[in-house]
């Protein structure tokens, strides 16, 4: 197997590697590396392909979490697919993992199987007390392809469900944050069933998360994303923080981009910043 999330390496080492010219482009990036060592003093690569802000995001969640979040507690977790499915018929059209011969029934089920993985792994890692182990631990699951592919279905169903919650609670008059407005002003998504079929469905297949859909996920996990945009360095978009009024007490993980694109994850705080 592939391991997804390469091993650690030197954050500046790293950076001077990728980004050698002079260009106005090279000189940004470099300065946006600083920036970052400053808090970080590695790097690990993550796989570039259409999965990568969402295996970022887990693998960070993963390997810092202590507990069991709340939402992965409640009873009815597991039973999401089959209540959603018998609200919402167009569900139906879920774009699974490519296998061949499913039948329409065996999608609640499978959808099933991913969130109970998905509890299953985040309970495991979470129990580790050594961060060497952790680190291992969730090393070991990101080899596993297998797995690691159920999860980012688990994680984009999280997402839909999400959405339809925003969706429904905006219908009904109750507060929803900016973001959910503007997920559904878009042409192509002016509601879940679009979301899923021109955005959610699409995603790690032909495409990757757009913006909006960062705050999406974070929601869904109830975490904030904050985000190092390499390329908006000495802007006050460097920092971005999905979403930007977090609720107080969702843990933080911390990516990389150079594009808005691919994603890569700082590790190893320098002991000043964990002070």
């Amino acid at each position: 197997y592939k391991l997804s999330v390469a091993p650690e390496m030197d954050i500046m080492e790293y950076c001077r590697k990728e980004w050698r010219g002079n260009t106005p482009v090279a000189k940004r990036m470099r300065k946006g590396y600083e920036a970052v060592a400053q808090k970080f003093a590695s790097i690990r690569r993550v796989r570039g392909d259409n999965y990568c802000a969402l295996r970022a995001t887990l693998f960070q969640a993963l390997s810092q979490a202590t507990q069991l979040p709340s939402w992965l507690q409640s009873e009815d977790f597991t039973m999401l697919s089959e209540n959603l499915l018998s609200k919402y018929d167009w569900i139906k059209q879920w774009q699974l993992k490519q296998k061949l011969g499913r039948k329409m029934g065996e999608i609640s089920e499978e959808i099933k199987e991913y969130l109970i993985l998905l509890r299953k792994k985040w309970k495991n890692i979470s129990e580790i007390k050594g961060p060497i182990e952790k680190q291992q631990a969730c090393d070991k699951l990101f080899k596993n392809e297998e797995e690691e592919y159920s999860l980012y279905e688990a994680l984009k169903f999280l997402m839909l469900n999400t959405a339809i919650e925003l969706y429904n609670d905006d219908k009904n008059g109750r507060r929803v944050p900016v973001f959910s407005w503007l997920l559904f002003a878009r042409d192509t998504s002016s509601n879940p069933c679009q979301l899923m079929h021109n955005h959610l469905n699409h995603i790690g297949h032909s495409g990757g998360l757009e913006q909006v859909e960062m705050f999406l996920l974070a929601y869904a996990l109830q975490y904030t994303i904050q985000v190092y945009r390499l390329y908006k360095y000495s802007t006050d978009e460097f920092i971005t923080l999905y979403p930007n009024d977090p609720e107080e007490d969702w843990p933080v993980v911390t990516l990389i981009t150079e594009d808005d694109r691919h994603y890569n994850i700082p590790v190893r705080m320098c002991q000043e910043t964990m002070l």
